[in-house]
């Protein structure tokens, strides 16, 4: 399963403190993303009513030892990390990237993409890796 998780990928995720570090990204690259509560509960794969989880999270809760919970996480570290990789000198372009309109999403911004479930993430995340390889 840790190899799902590119920016984590030394950690053993079955273990209570590794979801706990994995939980705090998670919520931190929200923040960075300044996305709504419900798309946060949302790109976890959760109800978007059910933003109590998250704020769980938040607190310091461990990510549930879920394969299709710590799947959807790696791969949004993962969209994390590219953006990072592709624009090391503006970190706020980086973090403001999924809120911008976009042609290749069909104008439409990357985060509506990501809203589409599991698909829409690999969708963006392949899409900013091959951007990568470029």
């Amino acid at each position: 399963m840790s190899s799902v998780l590119d920016p984590v990928r030394d950690i053993d995720l079955h273990r209570q403190d590794s979801r706990k570090r994995l939980a705090r990204m998670v919520v931190r690259l929200f923040d960075h993303w300044q996305i709504s509560p419900p798309d946060q509960a949302s790109l976890l794969g959760l109800s978007p009513d059910s933003r109590a989880t998250v704020a769980r999270y938040r607190k310091g809760d461990p990510l549930a030892d879920s394969t299709d919970l710590l799947a959807r996480a790696g791969h949004l570290l993962g969209i994390h990390k590219t953006l990072r990789i592709l624009f090391p000198h503006d970190r706020d372009l980086a973090y403001r990237w999924v809120s911008t309109p976009n042609r290749r999403f069909g104008d439409r911004t990357p985060l509506e993409t990501l809203r589409q479930g599991y698909e829409g993430i690999l969708a963006v995340r392949r899409f900013l890796d091959f951007e990568r390889r470029r």
